[in-house]
């Protein structure tokens, strides 16, 4: 019988490591629109930890900046502009 050596191996997949959203170096404020933004789904909801895929910390200090830009009026509260055609 001729064994292989390793009759089960994984395959090999090559996978490029997605780069975190926030870099060490920008600071979380309500004034950065377009960092802000990015942590809003299209509706106005704030975006899961998992789906933004940051750290605790990072999410606790963007749901404040984007509550902050809300009151402001920086931010909508709801965005429901729903198309109508006829």
């Amino acid at each position: 019988m001729n064994k292989s050596k390793r009759p089960f191996t994984k395959s090999k997949r090559s996978f490029r490591r997605r780069l975190p959203p926030i870099q060490s170096g920008d600071r979380i404020d309500y004034r950065k629109m377009s960092l802000i933004s990015r942590f809003i789904s299209e509706q106005g909801k704030i975006l899961s930890r998992r789906v933004n895929r940051v750290t605790l910390k990072q999410q606790r200090l963007i749901t404040i900046a984007i509550k902050q830009a809300r009151i402001l009026s920086l931010l909508p509260f709801l965005n429901n502009q729903k198309q109508f055609e006829r």
